[in-house]
């Protein structure tokens, strides 16, 4: 239930008393001034209501309240006015004002007010939630890609950490998309309008990790020309992605483990604290906890990454993907070469279903692009072997069915026509292979 309240009177006592009442009704109270001060810091989506007298210094309720407007239509307001001053809030109320009370209130007229406009406001903040969720549901359904039960549960899982202010620490192969993942949990999180700083552990010289990490003051050490920002910092109020944070020398692991405990930093060559507020996403293929068994890294530090953890699964865990993923990394290719894409035919479908993917993701984009090109059809290496023929046969056929249902986002009458199947045909091999059309809409 929402409880907060602003505030905003030029008189102290009127102040004093209105502050008095609603804390004591259990109300969080936020007092001004002036209109303006209260315009300086209110925040989006403000969870509450705003108080305001109509006649004040610099900007009035009147002015206050279109302002607000401007900003968010549905925050309700409620004003303040002296006896000569109704018919002026009736007409404040036709162009949105929420409510008004006519000086002198009684406290219980104010909180029957308060409380209708707090649950008019907290209905709309939940419808606003929902279409939120909904917008970014389907913004992440087209940036991760996939329909195997692996890629839902990963995409549910980023959408619950986005919002969540804990360190996540990616696993996955090389290849299989961490970066992607950690940008998705920045861009559909509070932080998506401040940066998102990325940083390859492995690339950096160690004499250089510091300096790259934290910035430098001019002269802090030889070659240091001017003034530099470092990663920490410049992520500030954003996201710092470490990806490969196994390979950060155990010197700078100390020194980002202080950094994360009392968030602050200094510059090499300055003695001057700087707080900075960031929110670390890790990546790793190895186990850190391992690493950190092996004297290869810091345990304590591991803990402080570890907060919670997201697996991507190799592109050989989730075969049925392969076909809406190369078709995604063809289209692309093509818009970008000015190239035309050729449909796969049964045969290189296959080869690519029965493929291990040592590269993952990122070589099957290589591949599709490969193809794009001309530059020979997709058959890549390293075929499995060790199934029987109905066994791949079963394997291909559940593959196709994925990919056509994928295609068509769960149009059954579409998938009937490529397929060239009939309805009751369609129906048994989509229940033998545990297909359910709910899942590609």
């Amino acid at each position: 239930m929402l409880n907060a309240v602003i505030v905003v009177d030029d008189e102290a006592s009127i102040r004093t008393a209105v502050e008095q009442w609603l804390s004591l009704s259990g109300f969080a109270v936020q007092l001004f001034s002036r209109a303006e001060e209260c315009l300086a810091q209110l925040p989006m989506d403000f969870p509450g209501v705003i108080l305001s007298d109509v006649r004040m210094p610099g900007l009035s309720g009147l002015e206050l309240l279109a302002e607000v407007q401007r900003r968010d239509a549905d925050l309700p307001v409620i004003l303040l006015t002296g006896h000569g001053d109704v018919p002026m809030a009736v007409e404040a109320m036709r162009d949105g004002a929420y409510d008004f009370l006519e000086k002198p209130f009684s406290p219980d007229a104010l909180l029957n007010s308060l409380r209708r406009a707090l649950d008019k406001r907290g209905l709309v903040l939940e419808n606003r939630r929902l279409h939120q969720q909904a917008d970014h549901r389907a913004q992440l359904d087209s940036t991760l890609l996939g329909v195997s039960r692996a890629l839902q549960t990963l995409r549910r899982q980023v959408l619950e950490l986005a919002g969540l202010p804990v360190n996540v620490l990616i696993r996955g192969e090389t290849g299989s998309g961490k970066e992607l993942v950690a940008r998705c949990l920045h861009d559909f999180g509070p932080r998506a309008k401040k940066h998102f700083v990325a940083l390859n552990c492995a690339a950096i010289p160690e004499q250089l990790f510091e300096a790259e990490l934290f910035g430098h003051e001019s002269g802090a050490f030889t070659g240091a020309q001017g003034k530099r920002i470092g990663k920490l910092e410049y992520a500030h109020g954003g996201t710092l992605f470490l990806d490969e944070i196994e390979s950060m020398p155990l010197a700078q692991q100390v020194k980002l483990l202080r950094v994360l405990q009392e968030q602050k930093l200094e510059r090499l060559g300055s003695n001057q604290s700087i707080h900075v507020d960031l929110r670390i996403i890790a990546a790793t293929k190895p186990d850190l906890l391992d690493e950190a068994r092996a004297g290869r890294f810091r345990e304590d530090l591991a803990y402080r990454l570890n907060v919670a953890q997201l697996r991507l699964p190799p592109l050989r865990e989730r075969r049925e993907d392969i076909p809406l993923l190369f078709d995604h990394f063809a289209q692309s290719a093509a818009e970008r070469l000015g190239r035309s894409v050729e449909p796969l035919s049964g045969a290189q479908l296959g080869r690519l279903l029965s493929h291990d993917w040592p590269g993952n993701v990122r070589e099957l984009a290589n591949v599709a692009e490969r193809q794009v090109l001309g530059l020979g059809e997709p058959e890549p290496e390293g075929v499995e072997a060790g199934q029987s023929l109905a066994a791949q046969q079963e394997a291909f056929e559940a593959h196709c069915l994925k990919a056509a249902l994928a295609r068509h986002k769960g149009d059954i009458k579409a998938v009937l026509t490529e397929l060239q199947l009939p309805r009751r045909t369609l129906n048994e091999k989509m229940q033998r292979h545990g297909l359910v059309r709910d899942t590609f809409l």
